[in-house]
């Protein structure tokens, strides 16, 4: 096996497949893509050369920074609230309910595999205030509140957004981290609380760097899935009330597709990957940084 693995004609033959596979169904159309953002128009009006135009428009675009902005308030609200309250499940998984957290990890995570729309929907009736108040809204009137217009303002809606998606994958990153922290090894844990460690002590100087890889890891995967968050939105809100709940993604989509413009939309795409680049490897760097300290 050793020899097999050691010939470099070997391993070319053994990844070609792979490579080919991946050249053409990811890297051809990321560089088809991004020779897009060099011209106007699409494949029904045609291409013209712009050059650097759509670059100076995305710098001016004032919808365009609005997306921006709201998709970098999504994606660090619904990344700490992912992150956290998982963190805080694979806690309670492994340190309380132990060999009996099972059924609770399956509740928890089922929404994870429930259709996108079918949750958006969910929340749609929940917070709904017409034809007639949702149960949210019943709730508050019991206590003397009057209903509220969750999708009538930016604001509202966002929180509507947020609880949902962070309601629907809190349980993938609980399983997530679980599976980090069962790794722990229990004569480590067992010492440290001979030692007088417990609770958050014990959490805090041994549980959490001990885990801190893993934790990375979802944190890493969180902030890029929601920086590219398309779905639930869309089915949520359709980016209203008018385009305030718009993350980059959906200004990309409307751009390209309904307005006919390719290569502004391409160019919208390419920021978006770049966001994700930097934000990746800004968390790397505070990982190592904070494993070399």
């Amino acid at each position: 096996m050793r020899q097999v693995l050691g010939d470099r004609k070997t391993i070319a033959v053994l990844l070609a497949p792979a490579l080919i596979c991946y050249s053409l169904i990811m890297l051809a159309p990321m560089i088809w893509s991004l020779g897009y953002t060099f011209f106007t128009g699409n494949p029904i009006r045609g291409f013209s050369f712009a050059g650097l135009a759509n670059f100076d428009t995305l710098l001016h675009d004032p919808k365009t920074g609005q997306a921006l902005a709201f998709t970098v308030k999504y994606a660090v609200t619904v990344t700490v609230g992912q992150v956290v309250l998982g963190y805080l499940l694979a806690l309670l998984y492994v340190f309380h309910l132990k060999r009996s957290s099972g059924l609770v990890r399956t509740l928890v995570f089922f929404p994870v595999v429930l259709p996108t729309v079918a949750v958006s929907l969910l929340f749609q009736k929940l917070f709904a205030i017409v034809p007639q108040d949702g149960p949210v809204n019943s709730v508050l009137q019991l206590f003397g509140a009057e209903s509220v217009n969750w999708f009538g303002s930016g604001a509202k809606a966002f929180l509507v957004i947020a609880l949902m998606d962070i309601w629907r994958s809190m349980g993938f990153y609980g399983v997530l981290l679980y599976a980090g922290l069962v790794d722990i090894p229990d004569d480590v844990i067992e010492s440290a609380r001979l030692d007088g460690a417990g609770g958050w002590r014990l959490a805090r100087a041994v549980v959490l760097p001990l885990s801190s890889p893993v934790l990375i890891s979802a944190l890493i995967f969180s902030i890029n899935g929601t920086l590219k968050v398309f779905d639930s939105i869309y089915a949520l809100t359709g980016g209203g009330p008018g385009s305030l709940t718009s993350p980059l993604t959906l200004h990309m989509y409307r751009t390209a597709f309904a307005y006919g413009d390719y290569g502004y939309g391409a160019t919208i795409a390419l920021t978006l990957t770049i966001c994700c680049l930097l934000v990746t490897v800004a968390v790397f760097r505070g990982s190592r940084k904070d494993l070399l300290a």
